[in-house]
């Protein structure tokens, strides 16, 4: 399976690039997928689900050649999920592992008789309330990380590899969204894609701040706490600029079928700019309700 996982490696391959032309021959792109994988974050969850599959067909069926398991992919994927499913498995846990199946058995048919519920707001659970990893964290220890987080909404990954230089005090580019604004550059965000991240207004020193002493060179968070709960402080980044570009309006209710008229749309698009999201209601249902 790790043999079949790394021929699927498509590190140097835009999968935006590959949306973009699909959008434009007007096909459907909501579901789109080149059947390659494109980033080491996506490999590592998907590999993460075929090895618990296959472990899952050897120990219940003695399966031990991938072979074998080729032969009956479509039986023994879909007795998989719906164990999943009776085991009371989110929405979104049953999605990933329904698409890693299919990915690696190259067969985008697998499982569409197993139901699995639909993804609603109501049912996210991350980064909402209080968990159990909390009081492993004491941000008082970390104030420069979590100021800098507060101001950036980048991801777990983007710190690790954030270095000095790419904090810059005013985007140099003319033809950027936030030209002669403070911005974080990202190389390789989520699914190998470079993006440009404004830095929340008001808050440019704090962020200044987290480079001082360092080489252009010198990767500016040697340790992140492993407790700490980044995506939180995403959300957080993600609401205050959606506050600061809708003056005078509140967030939008927590509860309830989100109408038209509860949210202000330039300004969940300029979140989704912000956190290199290509769909809004991405942005509406985890970031700003």
């Amino acid at each position: 399976m790790l043999d079949r996982l790394d021929g699927l490696m498509a590190l140097e391959q835009s999968r935006g690039k590959a949306k973009e032309v699909a959008r434009v021959a007007h096909q459907k792109t909501w579901a789109f997928s080149t059947g390659k994988i494109h980033s080491y974050k996506t490999r590592m969850t998907y590999q993460e689900h075929a090895i618990n599959f296959v472990k899952w067909a050897r120990d219940a069926y003695g399966l031990k050649q991938l072979e074998l398991i080729d032969e009956r992919a479509g039986e023994l994927t879909a007795e998989f999920l719906q164990a999943r499913v009776d085991e009371g498995k989110s929405a979104y846990t049953l999605q990933v592992v329904r698409a890693a199946l299919r990915m690696v058995f190259a067969d985008r048919s697998l499982m569409k008789d197993v139901e699995i519920p639909r993804r609603t707001r109501s049912t996210i659970t991350r980064s909402r309330g209080v968990k159990a990893h909390d009081k492993h964290f004491n941000p008082e220890n970390w104030p420069k990380l979590i100021n800098f987080l507060k101001a950036t909404g980048l991801r777990r990954d983007e710190l690790k590899l954030l270095r000095a230089q790419d904090i810059l005090e005013r985007d140099p580019d003319p033809t950027s969204r936030y030209f002669g604004q403070a911005v974080v550059q990202v190389w390789n965000g989520k699914g190998g894609k470079e993006r440009t991240v404004p830095v929340l207004v008001g808050h440019e020193q704090e962020v200044f701040a987290v480079r001082e002493g360092l080489a252009d060179e010198d990767r500016v968070f040697l340790r992140i706490p492993k407790h700490l709960d980044v995506h939180s402080y995403r959300r957080e980044y993600a609401q205050a600029v959606y506050l600061f570009h809708a003056p005078g309006r509140s967030l939008p209710p927590p509860s309830g079928r989100l109408k038209r008229k509860d949210y202000d749309r330039e300004a969940a698009e300029q979140v989704t700019f912000a956190l290199g999201h290509n769909r809004i209601d991405v942005v509406l249902r985890h970031y700003i309700r």
